[in-house]
C-alpha cells in the first residue's frame, strides 16, 4: 500500500464520506478497482480493513489542523 502525500487531485468540500455524508479527507483506491471517499473519523474507523484492500491512500487529514495563511503569508 502507499499513502499519498501529495496529491494529484486533492480533495475538495465537494468530496463527501461514503458513510456519512461529512467532508471526505481521505481517498482510497482499491486494489480491485474504484475508490472510496471517507470523513476522517470514519478514515480512521476503518483504518485496518482499509490497508488490507487498498493500492493507495490518499490522507489529507492535516488539513483539519492547519491554520490559514495570513495576509502577509500570501
Amino acid at each position: 500500500m502507499t499513502t499519498v502525500l501529495t496529491p494529484a487531485n486533492p480533495l475538495t468540500a465537494a468530496d463527501r464520506c461514503d458513510r456519512c455524508n461529512a467532508q471526505a479527507y481521505l481517498r482510497v483506491v482499491l486494489i480491485s478497482g474504484g475508490e472510496l471517499l471517507f470523513c476522517a473519523h470514519h478514515g480512521r474507523k476503518f483504518e485496518p480493513e482499509l490497508k488490507k484492500i487498498a493500492a493507495e491512500i490518499q490522507d489529507e487529514t492535516e488539513k483539519l489542523t492547519a491554520t490559514p495563511a495570513t495576509d502577509e503569508e500570501r
